[in-house]
């Protein structure tokens, strides 16, 4: 196939030749997305441009294994973010573990992790917020509270459940049909 033809194909069209066997194609979709994806890690990774290659590389390993399983009706750069956003959670929960420790003082030696978002991150959160508030208001208000409270407060289900003055299994539980019935209606609206 000539290059011309790889760079004017959409993502799911690059993506149907990768799973028909041309690997070729899948350089291309490192290449829209790779150094995009190098610039944010190397910047939350504080300048380590080992771990950050580490990283880029562990990413579209995973995307390359589960991509029989992406779904055309997202765009590919979301998904691949949503990869890319996984793999730094497990980074950091593996740093944090691998951390040693200073034993004059107890404390945890870390290195700043930049939490700036480059324009294409910030594009794409500004859309999926939009999109997720706007089936916020479908759901009850109660579950919409419950949401607001763990996802974008960002507090844990204890912290939650003192608020409400709820039991911590009835928060859990309560979060968890929140969070389902979250999904359901943005799989129906093919966010």
């Amino acid at each position: 196939m000539e290059i011309e033809q790889y760079i004017v194909s959409d993502d799911a069209a690059l993506v149907d030749m990768v799973l028909g066997g041309d690997n070729h194609a899948f350089e291309h979709l490192f290449d829209r997305y790779g150094g995009a994806l190098h610039q944010i890690y190397l910047g939350r990774t504080g300048g380590n441009s080992d771990d950050t290659n580490d990283l880029i590389q562990e990413i579209f390993v995973k995307a390359y294994l589960k991509l029989d399983s992406y779904d055309r009706r997202y765009a590919f750069g979301q998904w691949i973010y949503t990869i890319a956003r996984n793999t730094f959670i497990d980074y950091v929960r593996k740093r944090r573990d691998d951390l040693s420790i200073d034993n004059t003082r107890g404390e945890y030696i870390r290195q700043p992790v930049s939490q700036t978002l480059n324009p294409e991150e910030s594009i794409i959160n500004v859309q999926q917020r939009r999109q997720i508030e706007e089936n916020l208001e479908k759901m009850s208000s109660k579950y919409r509270r419950l949401i607001e409270l763990r996802f974008f407060n960002d507090l844990s289900y204890e912290e939650i459940a003192e608020q409400l003055k709820l039991p911590l299994g009835t928060v859990k539980t309560q979060i968890h049909r929140a969070r389902t019935q979250l999904c359901d209606y943005i799989t129906k609206s093919g966010m």
